[in-house]
């Protein structure tokens, strides 16, 4: 492939990202562009020495070389299909799953754990599930039953990860044991200083003294951070970067710090927790992760990863960002585990698969699929933008698989029940279970309930109960035979079920189902016809319960 080619397309992403081009989304437009599979080998160096030339240049000399180079990119762009490849990878790649357990997994953390397993299968790779309990903050803490919903929802999703499951906060003597070294090499040193203190110092780019003890002095600061002596708060291990850094955010970070709350798997074992990008540096390397898909909310930990594993002289992992996903369409809710965990604990929600946490367990529970979920990811595929995604692409996507297998039944609410004038004796109908199938069900029809709503709309109107017979809605109604008309339809039940539906808000919407649902399996999904698509989940307190997936 021309080298023209490829700087313009990393021109392209470097002015999309703020002057940085991404080396691998440079890869995929390539990809998408003509570059063979076999190709790709050989073109990344290429790729690299040109993006690393691209990043050194002022925004102002990218896009004026762009201008000279668009068309290209126009001529060349070809409609992606499936995800993008990664670069790098070589037999049986390693990924792995990392999530915090402050609660069960929702369906915008799911899409970035789902592209780590997709791009597993796809290269024939392992899966690690690692569970990252390190000790979390006062805001986000770690809750015990997450330890049973995330890997239940891995396998709800048809994750296949390895086993033994991983657990952080049964590897802090591993960190113990890193950071000490980075101790004595001298690229790690104790702060006593207070947050407030060391925010001045960044701000003013000075280093601060508890810098400047000698690794043996570190060692002891160290060590005493282990003892009650030392107070929550008092000390914390930071990493020598450059106080002089552009990023503010770089500038020393924190390795670890101490906290004394108790640990729903350790208890108070250890008060000397790692923080997330030191934990993840050793565990990456110890564990043999070659490529790690995450937010790109996480970049700045990745280029703390990234020193720290030149400190180490470790090889890097293949590390992506996938841009942050939002849902539009979701009646007003918010996606958060925080939040969620506060509604559950707080008893507001039912649970963690209550409707309202947009979590994967509540999705499956509504009748989405797990095949309709993995679709929607890939079809979102891997990109650093940030993208808006309307909640019916999901709904669209979940539609096309349920639909020929879903029996129809009908649903009514706030039913009244007719005496019709004339009526016939008893009517046997005949109803095919789906459109698509030649199986039938039975309904005799003797006493007949319709909505109010129905009855109100179209009183002294003659309407036809669907594929029964007529009435003239007067009063009282009268029968006016079996001919199909061009007339309104209504639905009806006979045999009446008393149901409720949970919607997606956490509201129930209560009726009368026909009596067809009692021959349903748990867990089946139907569709009440003029009403969506629902899953049965039980039969309590006299009801047949379900929930809705969507219309």
């Amino acid at each position: 492939m021309k080298n023209e080619l490829i700087l313009a397309y990393a021109l392209e992403n470097a002015i999309e990202h703020e002057g940085q081009a991404n080396q691998g989304a440079v890869i995929g437009h390539l990809c998408s562009a003509g570059l063979n599979k076999q190709d790709i080998p050989k073109t990344i160096p290429i790729v690299k020495e040109i993006v690393d030339k691209i990043n050194s240049l002022k925004p102002e000399e990218q896009i004026a070389q762009f201008e000279q180079l668009k068309k290209l990119v126009k001529k060349s762009t070809k409609k992606q299909s499936g995800l993008p490849h990664l670069i790098n990878v070589k037999r049986n790649p390693v990924f792995r799953l990392a999530p915090y357990p402050s609660g069960d997994l929702h369906i915008g953390n799911a899409r970035t754990y789902l592209l780590n397993a997709i791009y597993a299968e796809k290269y024939n790779g392992k899966i690690k599930l690692v569970i990252d309990d390190t000790i979390g903050s006062e805001e986000k803490q770690i809750i015990k039953e997450a330890y049973n919903l995330i890997p239940e929802t891995f396998n709800l999703l048809r994750v296949k990860f390895s086993k033994p499951i991983i657990y952080k906060s049964d590897r802090l003597k591993k960190y113990y044991k890193h950071a000490e070294e980075l101790i004595r090499k001298g690229h790690a040193y104790v702060c006593h200083c207070s947050a407030e203190k060391f925010r001045k110092l960044k701000e003013e780019m000075r280093e601060c003294a508890c810098r400047q003890f000698p690794a043996r002095e570190q060692m002891k600061r160290w060590k005493s951070m282990f003892k009650k002596s030392t107070a929550v708060g008092a000390a914390v291990l930071r990493l020598k970067t450059d106080m002089q850094h552009p990023n503010p955010a770089f500038r020393d970070r924190v390795l670890f710090r101490i906290s004394e709350r108790r640990h729903p798997r350790v208890g108070k074992k250890y008060r000397v927790w790692p923080m997330l990008e030191f934990s993840w540096a050793i565990d990456d390397h110890l564990l043999g992760i070659t490529h790690i898909i995450r937010g790109k909310d996480l970049m700045m930990e990745t280029e703390v990863e990234k020193f720290i594993w030149n400190l180490f002289k470790w090889k890097h992992p293949e590390v992506i960002h996938s841009g942050m996903m939002r849902m539009r369409g979701l009646e007003g809710a918010k996606i958060s585990k925080s939040k969620s965990q506060k509604e559950v604990l707080s008893g507001t929600f039912i649970g963690w698969d209550d409707p309202r946490t947009w979590s994967i367990h509540s999705l499956i529970r509504r009748g989405i699929t797990e095949e309709a979920l993995r679709e929607f990811v890939r079809d979102i595929g891997l990109t650093e933008n940030d993208i808006v995604v309307p909640i019916d692409a999901l709904y669209s996507i979940n539609r096309k698989k349920i639909d020929k297998r879903a029996n129809r039944y009908f649903f009514i609410t706030d039913p009244v029940e007719i005496k019709i004038k004339n009526k016939p004796p008893a009517v046997k109908v005949k109803l095919k279970l789906n459109p698509s199938r030649s199986a039938t069900r039975e309904i005799i029809a003797s006493k007949i309930f319709i909505s109010r709503e129905d009855y109100e709309n179209f009183k002294d109107k003659e309407i036809r109960l669907i594929h029964l017979y007529n009435l003239l809605l007067s009063d009282p109604p009268e029968y006016t035979g079996m001919q199909n008309k061009k007339i309104q339809k209504i639905q009806w039940v006979s045999k009446p079920l008393k149901t409720r539906i949970m919607m997606p808000n956490g509201t129930w919407v209560e009726g009368f189902a026909d009596d067809g649902v009692k021959k349903l399996k748990k867990h089946q999904i139907i569709q009440f016809e003029r009403f969506g698509f629902c899953r049965f989940d039980q039969v309590k307190k006299g009801y047949y319960e379900f929930w809705f997936a969507h219309s």
